[in-house]
């Protein structure tokens, strides 16, 4: 075999590798749309009498009947002295409640239970099937497989549902998580397929380096992280609203009752969401010194005022000051919410908005659609 025709049969077998991680990440999509209906379903056939934790406990009439009860109530059982508080229901001052969590999804129902079950077990099949996609893709041009706002896309996608999925097996109960992840991950996916598809290709010379497998690696987990705790905050804010409502003696609608009693508390959602965002913030940090020790090896210059250098640093300001606010007592809740929806707001303008509209060193094209090409981070 000539030298020529090795060289047309390796291109060949990468093109062939290309086409099967295209067909992985179509197979994942059409996986992820039947996790969708089954989380839907867990919702819609979930029981509804389970459902009423909240809005008994913030009633005006459970509230009064709870200042009225006696501090300690004594029942005597078999000769034993049985002490009884009653369960008092407070606003504290920072602005959460003393309100039990939502029973989930299911509501507290066996058959909503299963389609729950059947909806997580085809989210872990879709996940492999993108995993795949995304390996093959690498595969195919043997490289890091996010050179690219396709491939950002794709192995963006895979990282949060990775992300979900590991919460899960730690035995955290956010199943209630499924249905939104799925959506916007079907919407990310098709985005991905449709409008920037990029053809399997090598990368340009300024991006050959193992700062690629570091900086944009990082980069990616990140987001991840902070699209589940963005969820979590959305969450908290309508079920903040409607805690609200409740405690003021008004009368939530069946649809907004049926969805939002059986999410966690709102106290319990903000906490959910602090925590993420605080765990993957330091990692955060670093992704942006990583690129700056790449932007000295490639461009002789640590940092220079770039506008994806920029974003990076508006970010992490935008992160920072909700992490601080949230703790202080003061900027506890609602504002620190709008604070992390920021944050994240500035986050998706850092790779979306940068990479297709504004132009730079990141962009290694021209403003406007022919950057889709670039480089994520």
């Amino acid at each position: 075999m000539t030298l020529a025709a090795a060289t047309d049969l390796a291109a060949a077998a990468n093109e062939n590798l290309a086409e099967i991680s295209n067909v992985l990440v179509y197979s994942a999509m059409a996986v992820y749309t039947l996790a969708f209906f089954a989380y839907i379903a867990e919702w819609t056939f979930g029981s509804r009498s389970k459902v009423a934790r909240t809005a008994a406990a913030l009633s005006p009439k459970a509230g009064a009947e709870a200042r009225k009860a006696p501090a300690v109530t004594v029942q005597q059982a078999g000769g034993t002295a049985v002490l009884e508080r009653p369960k008092v229901v407070v606003r504290a001052a920072t602005g959460s409640r003393d309100v039990p969590d939502g029973p989930g999804a299911h509501g507290g129902d066996e058959k909503g239970d299963l389609y729950g079950r059947i909806a997580v077990s085809l989210t872990v099949l879709a996940f492999c099937l993108s995993f795949g996609g995304v390996l093959t893709r690498a595969l195919s041009v043997e490289r890091a497989p996010w050179g690219n706002m396709y491939e950002f896309n794709i192995t963006f996608s895979t990282t949060a549902v990775g992300v979900y999925l590991l919460l899960l097996a730690l035995k955290k109960d956010i199943r209630w998580l499924g249905l939104f992840l799925t959506t916007t991950v079907l919407l990310d996916l098709g985005l991905a397929v449709t409008v920037l598809y990029t053809e399997s290709d090598q990368l340009v010379p300024a991006l050959h380096s193992y700062w690629l497998y570091i900086h944009v690696s990082t980069a990616i987990l990140c987001g991840a992280v902070f699209y589940v705790g963005a969820v979590g905050v959305i969450l908290y804010l309508f079920k903040d609203a409607y805690e609200n409502k409740l405690a003021g003696g008004g009368k939530p609608g069946s649809f907004a009752t049926s969805v939002l009693e059986r999410l966690p508390a709102a106290a319990s959602l903000d906490k959910f969401s602090y925590r993420v965002n605080a765990a993957v913030f330091p990692l955060w940090t670093f992704t942006i010194i990583a690129g700056a020790i790449w932007a000295g090896d490639a461009w002789g210059r640590y940092w220079g005022w770039d506008p994806k250098e920029v974003w990076s640093f508006i970010t992490w300001v935008a992160y920072a000051c909700y992490l601080h606010a949230r703790a202080t007592a003061g900027w506890k809740g609602r504002k620190a919410a709008y604070l992390a929806l920021l944050a994240f707001g500035c986050w998706l303008f850092n790779y979306y908005g940068v990479n297709i509209f504004v132009s730079g060193k990141h962009s290694y094209a021209d403003v406007g659609l022919s950057a889709l090409g670039s480089v994520g981070f």
